[in-house]
């Protein structure tokens, strides 16, 4: 890993710099995003029956049922990346004072990849030495290490892999601060972060807002997840005593921190028999908020803010084979695994909040490091080793001087950038557009609009969308929230187009017979893949499988029908790609693995080598009872680059064939089998 910096976009002064660079990293190629509109959300591990909600507190358990994410729409997935990487230069913003280094990537989130203390020469974060997507995001592709922002539902935001708005701007001290934002689309927020690092400061701080310009309540969700280094006397330190604990098992439970009698010490990551499991922690209200995660010589990161921020949890990888697997799966073997310390805007990540109209939410976040005293951190008794550890905190970064600086802060975040150093999207600019909305700070110009926006932009000013027929490629990104749902009714003249995006709008907002009835009336100038595939995704919802896998497999046949064919490098290959996997899996459903193989056999043979695709067609054999050739696919060693977190189907058709152990390189259970959920 290599890394350089220029004086481009270069502000000075008393505190802070900002400036470009560029970071060399063996990265897999993010690849397009998939051109079907996820009518369905993606499988999210943390999904729980309200009945568990009964173990939180009341108003806990209110936050946890409120809005629940029905869908990603209106963002698209990704799930086109692979395993291939090769070396890659990657854009960064460097901020640094004269104790600290930040890296950031802009392109990415706005993940802080790396905050390196120039004084002791340690890197204080899990610095992941790849980039290599996988499948955690709630629209797909997501990566490792490093500080993320995850806003918008329960998971890895829909941003993880995305460019963001990035500028330089003036600072509290009168230094310069980064400053990152966009708009958050599954909940309509603008929200920005502005990074600085004040002269001597061992602390990056963090200013976050979140805004909600529309005229009804909104549900929010933020976690900043940080990744530290799993090293094996590595423990996590927070001021509470018991926490929930969810394990994958779709359950949660109250356990005490730091263990039970004899039990294992759940603070340290590295140690006993755990299992991949979440730790959020029962932080009283009236202690201050931070969690550190401190190596056996005391040395380690803390993470503190204002009380608007007042979650903590720990995520660890565990010790099994599954959790282990992950590790080398996200980064490269020989390297060290990590864990995550995390802080949020409740109790738990099953929870969102309200957001009223017009108002907005702020807090102060800061990193850094933090010296204490081994012998009290990792000693036996935890009051003590809490309370050594907060004392530390105070000495290094009083908790009053962080609500100084969040004070001071405030009136700078509405300061509008002059110095532009990435471009994030358009939606943000084009939701401004409709909506005429003022967010000082962040602007949203009209220069951010590009291609996809284009024919929205139309609709808005013309009251239709340019074009009428449905096109022999996917229609392109739509949009759903209620102010264009009511455009789209509005739209004339209508047609087949107009009623496809009508009918996605529709359903997002949960009236899906009127979204069937539009996506048949699309229907009603010929066939088209994509209003066939959308009632395909409708018919399964309501439990009528045969019908979904004959509409399915009848999208299928057309788009491999079409002209540019189902090569795999043409501009309809990723939406054959997916067509066939929607209606294999349906075939599949529905009892037809004789139809299922004949359409896979359609696909170029590299396309079928894919790794998810290889697992359909093993899953095609064994329900035509040929299991030897079932067990011959799945015992080669192939990769499925898009295997979601918690996904066992590599682990179900393996047991379906056999009671053999399943093969380590399949391996990737987040869960222990046939015993009580360890702690």
């Amino acid at each position: 890993m290599t890394g350089t910096g220029s004086t481009a976009g270069a502000a000075a002064g008393p505190g802070t710099t900002v400036r470009r660079g560029t970071l060399t990293l063996p990265a897999a190629p993010l690849g397009p995003p998939n051109p079907l509109p996820a009518l369905l959300p993606l499988d999210e591990a943390h999904r729980l029956d309200p009945a568990e909600f009964a173990v939180l507190p009341p108003d806990a358990a209110r936050q946890a049922a409120y809005a629940p994410l029905t869908s990603v729409l209106p963002a698209p997935l990704y799930d086109g990346y692979g395993r291939a990487r090769a070396a890659t230069e990657i854009p960064t913003l460097v901020i640094e004072n004269d104790r600290l280094r930040a890296t950031v990537l802009p392109g990415w989130g706005g993940r802080v990849h790396s905050l390196f203390h120039k004084a002791t020469g340690r890197e204080l974060l899990y610095r992941n030495p790849v980039l290599q997507p996988a499948n955690f995001a709630l629209n797909g592709a997501w990566f490792s290490g490093g500080i993320e922002w995850n806003i918008g539902a329960t998971g890895h935001t829909a941003l993880s892999c995305a460019p963001l708005h990035a500028a330089a701007v003036p600072a509290p001290d009168g230094g310069q601060m980064l400053r990152l934002w966009e708009w958050e689309r599954l909940r309509d927020t603008p929200f920005q972060v502005d990074l600085w690092l004040p002269r001597g400061s061992d602390f990056l701080y963090v200013g976050v807002r979140i805004r909600n310009p529309q005229d009804s309540t909104t549900p929010v969700y933020w976690w900043s997840n940080t990744a530290v280094p799993e090293h094996p006397g590595t423990r996590v330190l927070v001021p509470a005593e018991r926490a929930w604990h969810f394990g994958y098992r779709r359950a949660l439970r109250t356990v005490s921190v730091p263990g039970d009698p004899g039990g294992p010490d759940r603070t340290r990551p590295a140690h006993g028999d755990h299992h991949p499991a979440d730790y959020f922690y029962d932080v009283p209200a009236t202690a201050r908020k931070w969690i550190a995660a401190l190596r056996e010589d005391g040395h380690g990161l803390v993470q503190t803010s204002t009380a608007a921020l007042p979650g903590r949890k720990l995520f660890v990888w565990g010790t099994g084979p599954g959790g282990r697997r992950w590790q080398r799966w996200l980064t490269e073997p020989g390297t060290t695994g990590y864990a995550e310390i995390q802080a949020g805007l409740a109790r738990t990540q099953l929870e969102h909040l309200p957001l009223p109209a017009g108002e907005e939410l702020s807090w102060l976040e800061a990193y850094g490091p933090l010296h204490a005293d081994p012998a009290h951190t990792h000693g036996p008794d935890w009051a003590d080793a809490r309370a050594h550890t907060e004392r530390a905190l105070d000495a290094a970064l009083p908790a009053a001087t962080l609500d100084a600086a969040h004070a001071a802060w405030l009136p700078h975040a509405d300061l509008d950038p002059a110095d532009l150093l990435h471009t994030g999207s358009g939606w943000g600019a084009l939701e401004v557009a409709r909506g005429g909305y003022e967010l000082p700070g962040t602007p949203f110009g009209p220069d951010a609009l590009g291609p996809e926006q284009c024919p929205w932009l139309e609709l808005l000013e013309s009251g239709r969308l340019p074009g009428h027929a449905l096109p022999a490629t996917p229609p392109g990104p739509t949009l759903v929230s209620r102010a264009w749902r009511e455009k789209l009714e509005c739209a004339t003249p209508g047609g087949p187009l107009t009623d496809y995006h009508l009918g996605i709008a529709q359903w997002h907002a949960g009236d899906l017979a009127q979204a069937a009835r539009s996506w048949e009336r699309a229907l009603a100038e010929g066939p088209s893949p994509w209003p066939l595939r959308a009632l395909a995704v409708a018919d399964a919802r309501s439990g009528q499988h045969d019908r979904a896998a004959e509409r399915a497999l009848t999208a299928a046949e057309l788009a491999l029908a079409a002209p540019a064919g189902p090569a795999a490098d043409s501009a309809a290959g990723p939406a054959v790609t997916a067509l066939v996997t929607e209606a294999v899996t349906a075939l599949l459903t529905a009892g037809r693995p004789d139809a299922a193989r004949t359409l896979l056999e359609r696909l170029p043979e590299p396309v079928r080598a894919r790794g998810r695709l290889r697992l359909l067609a093993a899953r095609t054999a064994l329900a035509l009872g040929e299991r030897d050739t079932a067990r011959a696919l799945l015992s080669e060693d192939f990769e499925i680059p898009d295997l979601r977190e918690g996904e066992e189907s590599l682990h179900t058709t393996w047991a379906a064939l056999t009671e053999d152990p399943l093969p380590v390189h399949h391996d990737f259970r987040m869960r222990s089998e046939g015993s009580p959920e360890p702690a």
